[in-house]
């Protein structure tokens, strides 16, 4: 997160910023959507395949204790045996339980900040082992909310668990007439409901804090507006440098165009603000072209070179405009403008005696 400058964070966290606050592992991440992700998938599985787990297991001990006088280990390749077989059983019954936990830990991960590995994040920060910045953390603002959040949070479930367990209360004294299995069924079952409504009650939980970790992370991501300027210097260049040398391209670019000038068939004028220089050959262009054009002191000095060099001058106010407007410097003019273009050049060619060059 940026340092404190001294000054005020107004601005928004730029791209740039947000993508090397995600490089460092720094992103708007809610634990609780991964928490009651977990806990849904784990109340699903259990009500689903619950009593496939519970049987397997009370076969596979079943078996273990009603076999237990036969069990004979002579050497450790006996034990190492019983080992690889008891593990086995235990995968067989667990994994089905703990890869869709693991799926549902990662999918929720994804899900909030996308696919990312941040190697920085992994590096040890021997600077968390000092106690003095660790007793800051402790009293710092936010830890202080997330300690009211935890506690809202214990408030808020323990509230649900103990209104579903009060309603359930009522059949326990009817439990003393039934036998060990059915114990059990009623157990399960209110461990399901409970889950289930402790699942409902968290998701809630969970979306509020997401859009609260949203809105912590896009504030301390803040930046001043000094932080905008160096970034912005720092990826564009110095505004003061570039706009030197824009203008220095510009004047080369001016200064190119103001030697094409001399070459131009006609000027074409506003006839003071506006100047637009154009050439026509027949045999190597399609359309007449713009030298060059200007507006203001551009266009005093193209009519000037145009004077020194005996090129004629022709006020057209309409065409003057709509070939600034329309075409650039080095384009041939449009279709549109092929009849007005074609009749200042015939009377050019005309004040040149130049009539069979149309």
């Amino acid at each position: 997160m940026p340092e404190n400058t001294g000054q005020e964070r107004t601005e928004q966290a730029t791209p740039k910023r947000k993508q090397e606050a995600r490089k460092k592992g720094q992103v708007a991440q809610s634990k609780e959507i991964s928490s009651v992700m977990i806990l849904m998938v784990s109340t699903a599985f259990f009500y689903f395949a619950g009593s496939w787990m519970f049987w397997n297991l009370s076969e596979f001990i079943s078996g273990v204790y009603l076999n237990i006088d036969t069990l004979r280990f002579k050497d450790v390749a006996d034990a190492s045996a019983f080992s690889v077989e008891t593990l086995y059983k235990l995968l067989t019954v667990l994994l089905p339980f703990l890869i869709p936990i693991a799926i549902a830990g990662f999918l929720s991960n994804v899900f909030q900040v996308g696919f990312q590995i941040s190697t920085e994040a992994m590096v040890p920060k021997f600077s968390k082992l000092n106690p003095i910045s660790g007793m800051k953390r402790f009293v710092s603002i936010k830890s202080l909310v997330e300690l009211g959040k935890s506690i809202i949070k214990i408030i808020f479930i323990g509230s649900i668990v103990y209104l579903l367990v009060k309603n359930d209360m009522m059949a326990f004294p009817a439990l003393i007439h039934q036998d060990v299995g059915q114990i059990l069924v009623f157990i399960a079952r209110a461990s399901l409901k409970i889950c289930f409504f402790v699942c409902l009650a968290m998701l809630v939980l969970a979306v509020l804090d997401y859009f609260y970790q949203r809105w912590q992370y896009e504030k301390d991501l803040k930046m001043t507006k000094q932080e905008v300027k160096d970034e912005q210097r720092q990826t564009y260049g110095d505004p003061k440098v570039k706009a030197r040398i824009r203008g220095v391209q510009m004047e080369l670019a001016r200064r190119r165009m103001m030697e094409a000038v001399p070459e131009a068939d006609v000027v074409i004028t506003n006839p003071t603000h506006l100047a637009i220089a154009l050439k026509f050959d027949a045999q190597e262009m399609v359309a007449p072209r713009v030298l060059a054009k200007g507006a203001g002191y551009v266009a005093q000095r193209i009519r000037e070179i145009a004077e020194e060099n005996q090129i004629p001058i022709v006020e057209e106010k309409s065409l003057a405009r709509g070939l600034y407007k329309m075409v650039e410097i080095g384009d041939y003019i449009p279709a549109e403008l092929y009849r007005a273009v074609a009749e200042v050049l015939a009377y050019v060619y005309r004040l040149k005696g130049m009539y069979g060059k149309t």
